[in-house]
């Protein structure tokens, strides 16, 4: 697919009032509250309480003095021009990480992160919340909130959990992702457990509670609460690629059209077929049935089929990706990382109800150390026979080196009966350490 994401780990995502997304409480009683404070005691007295002598007090000290701080700055231009009525957007904007991670401390260690989005200079833009509403949408409000804030414990074998809020991503981000393009990334609320005990195996299981979306807590839809259980298990013992099959149990508390059961397997690899030349590949199917409460009854299906070729510094892929529709009722990931998938001007966040079908081709190569990607679309209905018009995709980016990030991207989308006419540009630099 289309990612411009940067390499994925299991944990891998001002101005007006200081917000901060909701934390893992009871779900009853969710609604309003902001207990970071809270959270936080409980995991430094979980420390705490671990400490029986003087001696272990001294080194709880020196986890809790001795550890990490971290620091990412992004800024971002991003322009939008669409073929409506609404004025083009100028969103110019800097988005501030700031974060602190404690020394180890008997397997356990914390990790708290803020984050803060303003914008530079007047906010020419629809943010979804600064009820600038004649001017396309860019979806970056300006808060401060917390990003994660978490407890992790490592003391048992081939074992990783993590309690609290944090930045969660699995496989291709196509179902569950951080949305990292956005300035404001999509975090969770969740206990989630790593486990690499069986042979090329990891194992990953846990239960979100919430989501917190991109629009931030000063909007109506800044959250999904929700009881979701999921399971993904990825096999590499394979020469061929890895396999992954996975279970999503997605139960949202104030959605209930988008609760759905998710079953799929994911297979995606390469092989060698001369010394400068690889053959990639990639196949997925999944099914997508109503669960919980979900009000409607229905079943549809997912497809991605990818081949490419990397030789000699260029890699090239096509794909044809499809998501059904059920008359009229098609598949939706609404906790995906969706800039990513589908094309960058993001004119099909939201599958249409005719499903859709994804058609593209892409290919990559990196100059004097610049990546540049080219990506093709061509969009068309599951069902009905429908053209929803195609895109053109170009992104370059230069690591000047660990630290420093600058890059350029484009998307034209030109509409065939489906939306309008949409450009958007963007121009950034980043600084991280």
């Amino acid at each position: 697919m289309n990612e411009t994401l940067t390499p994925l780990t299991p944990y891998t995502a001002t101005e007006g009032t200081t917000r901060m997304k909701t934390m893992l409480t009871p779900l009853t009683a969710r609604k309003g509250q902001r207990n970071q404070k809270s959270l936080l005691a409980l995991a430094i007295g979980s420390l705490l309480a671990s400490s029986a002598t003087p001696v272990l007090s001294q080194t709880l000290t020196d986890a809790l003095t001795g550890g990490a701080v971290s620091l990412e700055v992004r800024y971002r231009y991003e322009f939008v021009d669409q073929d409506n009525p609404l004025d083009q957007a100028h969103a110019s904007t800097v988005r501030t990480r700031l974060g602190y991670r404690t020394g180890d401390f008997q397997g356990f260690e914390v990790f708290a992160e803020a984050e803060d989005v303003t914008a530079v200079g007047n906010e020419n833009y629809n943010s979804t919340i600064n009820d600038t509403t004649d001017h396309s949408v860019v979806a970056d409000p300006t808060e401060t909130e917390v990003n994660q804030i978490y407890v992790r414990y490592k003391g048992l074998p081939d074992t990783t959990l993590t309690y609290g809020r944090q930045r969660f991503a699995l496989d291709n981000h196509r179902f569950i992702g951080t949305v990292g393009w956005r300035q404001n990334e999509q975090t969770f609320d969740a206990f989630i457990g790593a486990n690499e005990s069986l042979p090329d195996t990891t194992i990953t299981a846990g239960y979100l509670y919430n989501a917190n979306r991109i629009f931030s807590d000063a909007s109506p839809n800044g959250n999904f609460p929700m009881q979701s259980p999921i399971l993904n298990v990825q096999y590499q013992g394979l020469a061929a690629g890895t396999l992954t099959a996975y279970g999503y149990l997605f139960d949202f508390t104030t959605a209930d059209v988008n609760s759905t059961q998710n079953f799929g397997l994911r297979f995606t690899g390469g092989t060698d077929v001369t010394e400068d030349a690889k053959v990639l590949y990639t196949l997925e199917y999944a099914i997508q049935k109503d669960y919980a409460d979900n009000p409607q009854s229905f079943e549809a299906a997912y497809w991605l089929a990818e081949a490419g070729l990397a030789a000699y510094g260029v890699t090239v892929k096509v794909g044809m990706e499809t998501l059904e529709s059920d008359d009229g009722r098609s598949f939706q990931t609404p906790l995906a990382t969706l800039h990513a998938m589908n094309g960058w001007a993001d004119q099909f966040l939201v599958t249409p109800d005719d499903g859709l079908q994804d058609l593209y081709v892409s290919a990559g190569a990196a100059v004097k150390g610049v990546k540049l990607l080219a990506i093709f679309h061509d969009y068309s209905s599951d069902i009905n026979s429908l053209s929803y018009g195609s895109e053109l995709g170009l992104l370059a980016a230069y690591p000047v080196n660990k630290h420093y990030t600058v890059g350029a991207k484009f998307a034209s989308y030109a509409e065939d009966g489906r939306g309008v006419d949409t450009d958007k540009a963007w121009l950034w630099g980043q600084v991280k350490f």
